[in-house]
């Protein structure tokens, strides 16, 4: 099992996957945009997350669903800069998503312990500088482009390989800026820049993303691929709601192929999946 370097130590401990519980404190997310919208429903939410087995809370104010539209910096500080704060007081280990080098650093001053970049240093020109004067995990996602173009940007010869090899390109991008490899993590980017059908390939095909030797994250939950493997006999594509036994069936799946850590709404429902394969032995390292 690879970890970064600069986890908490508790963290560093542990021999399986990790748990990473979204929470999106926008109004316009795929999966629950405006359901903790409010500060003191988000702060409620993510001690949830934390009661019901997340390893890590994923802080994020700015919606990433494909179409929208960025919004203002000053809207995504005042977003997650107090529920973050308030989740560090009560020992949850925090990490923030954001694009924005000044998002980072005002989290990390707040109390967050990780950079979750979902554009990998490649929207903030500054974000790579800015990771290589901290100790902190840094995660690093496949992008190639903002949301509200990157359905236009899903031409691959072979998906799950060029996905590697340009998320090889972003990870030398940033060390080259200074951060430390131990310190990456990496991200496919399921449902970002790819159809649907492009993201199985990439689930297929993990030894290409392990060839990198670096921890992975996986965010699946929900999303829109699975959606469409639901569909009805009519091709109405299953609702949000009807997709986390589809979604734990996926962290079973990557748990046992050894990945760092899943990103996941439901914590309780994949971290009882982790505990059973935890208990029956069957995490590969």
């Amino acid at each position: 099992m690879l970890h970064p370097t600069g986890l908490p130590q508790h963290l560093e401990a542990l021999d399986r996957t990790l748990v990473m519980g979204v929470l999106n404190v926008t109004p316009d997310s795929f999966s629950d945009g405006g359901l903790f919208n409010q500060t003191d429903i988000a702060i409620e939410h993510g001690l949830s997350l934390a009661a019901h087995g997340a390893d890590i809370v994923d802080v994020g104010g700015e919606s990433t669903r494909p179409g929208a539209e960025r919004i203002s910096i000053e809207d995504e500080l005042s977003r997650v800069i107090p529920v973050i704060s308030e989740l560090a007081k009560n020992n949850v280990v925090v990490s923030v998503d954001t694009m924005r080098t000044e998002v980072a650093r005002e989290a990390l001053l707040a109390g967050a312990v990780i950079v979750n970049d979902i554009s990998g240093g490649r929207a903030d020109s500054l974000m790579n500088e800015f990771m290589s004067t901290n100790s902190f995990p840094f995660i690093i996602m496949h992008w190639r482009g903002l949301s509200n173009v990157m359905t236009q940007l899903t031409d691959y010869d072979d998906v799950a390989r060029d996905v590697a090899g340009e998320l090889a390109s972003q990870v030398a991008d940033a060390v080259d800026a200074g951060v430390e490899r131990s310190r990456i993590v990496i991200d496919p980017g399921i449902g970002f820049a790819k159809t649907t059908q492009q993201n199985w390939p990439i689930l297929q095909d993990l030894e290409t993303l392990d060839a990198l030797e670096l921890p992975v994250l996986w965010g699946v939950s929900r999303k829109k691929f699975l959606g469409e493997l639901l569909a009805d006999s009519h091709g109405e594509f299953r609702d949000m709601s009807g997709r986390e036994a589809a979604t734990v069936a996926l962290t079973t799946y990557l748990a046992l192929a050894g990945a760092w850590a899943v990103r996941v709404h439901d914590a309780r429902a994949s971290r009882d999946a982790i505990d059973v394969i935890e208990r029956l032995g069957q995490i590969h390292d």
